[in-house]
């Protein structure tokens, strides 16, 4: 018997047509037993050299040979997934709407869900002995076989790839990345992250913390190589606003200073003939966010009261949005004769 041999015959009266390719070759106790496929019959279609073999508890692969990735997958959900139908369908599918499982409350995470999310650093699904799969702190589940479940108080909403439910990037990373203690490996893939416009530093270094992960040296110095590289990519965006949507030329990276005053802040572009100022906020959440976001309001503050209009800007806005970012600074920019004058600073390379 193999993936295309039927059910038993007392399966008849519930065929399994509207189920995918995956889901009629890996099913739960319940999915079989609501197509008539008794216990007896399940271990008797178990037995050493027979047809269909046991993945994980009450989980059941229906042919002999090796499971495929897609099927360690699938099985690993069913597995952790809450409440999963018998049918393994939501019961009234939209019309046209493709038959695909229903998995509550669980998510496939780490190195496996940043495969699927097509990183080149992680390794390929069939190399893993072990699938991350999240689910809700509460449950009473344990890691068995190539199933290995973490938990979080609270689920991040999945996005989907590949057909199944996957861990946000920065979520799936930080997984990943308590698990692992090659340095290297760490840095690869949060590189990657950025590189690769999945996510943007801020977020992974928010999920690092929240994890408690920042008291590890190997990850703190993948983290500061990631925030340099990412404030780079960040910084090249902003160059490239500024020449593909004609705004013109600012000084680049310069500190401001009162004449034989006090130092007024570092700024990413400064447009002094108007008065007007961009800077990168690239603030990476560690352990005070909230001291560091007072710092940056009190930056601007003191620089809007000299007259000095600061626009903050993103690197997420930056990459998602930036013909809007380039309007926010040209109004800013067209806005500086209906202000009064600033007050004549010192400008400095920085």
């Amino acid at each position: 018997m193999n993936h295309n041999t039927p059910l038993p015959q007392a399966a008849a009266a519930r065929p399994l047509r509207h189920l995918s390719e995956v889901q009629r070759r890996v099913l739960t106790t319940a999915q079989l037993r609501s197509h008539g496929v008794s216990p007896a019959e399940m271990h008797e279609q178990c037995r050493s050299g027979g047809p269909w073999q046991q993945l994980l508890p009450g989980v059941y692969l229906l042919h002999p040979g090796p499971p495929t990735s897609e099927e360690r997958l699938h099985a690993v959900l069913l597995y952790a997934a809450r409440e999963v139908t018998a049918s393994g369908v939501p019961a009234q599918p939209e019309p046209g709407q493709s038959h695909r499982p229903v998995y509550r409350e669980a998510m496939i995470t780490g190195l496996a869900a940043l495969t699927l999310h097509g990183f080149t650093s992680a390794p390929p699904l069939l190399s893993l002995d072990r699938i991350d799969v999240l689910v809700p702190r509460l449950r009473r589940l344990r890691s068995t076989g190539c199933a290995h479940v973490l938990r979080a108080a609270s689920l991040p909403a999945p996005e989907e790839a590949t057909g199944v439910p996957v861990a946000p990037v920065p979520r799936a990373l930080t997984d990943a990345v308590s698990q692992l203690t090659d340095a290297g490996a760490v840095r690869r893939l949060l590189s990657e992250a950025v590189r690769g416009g999945h996510c943007e530093p801020a977020a992974i270094v928010r999920e690092l913390n929240n994890a408690k992960l920042l008291s590890r040296p190997h990850v703190v110095d993948a983290v500061d190589s990631l925030l340099a590289e990412g404030r780079a990519i960040a910084e090249d965006r902003l160059y490239t606003m500024v020449r593909e949507f004609g705004l013109p030329d600012p000084v680049w990276n310069v500190d401001l200073r009162l004449p034989g005053g006090p130092h007024l802040g570092g700024l990413d572009a400064y447009w002094p003939e108007q008065a007007v100022a961009v800077e990168l906020d690239t603030r990476a959440p560690r352990q005070d966010e909230d001291a560091l976001w007072s710092e940056y309001a009190r930056k601007r503050e003191h620089l809007e009261r000299l007259g000095i209009t600061v626009v903050y800007i993103t690197p997420k806005k930056l990459r998602d949005g930036m013909e809007q970012q380039a309007a926010v600074v040209r109004t800013a920019l067209m806005a500086s004769g209906d202000r009064d004058p600033a007050a004549y600073v010192v400008v400095l390379p920085r």
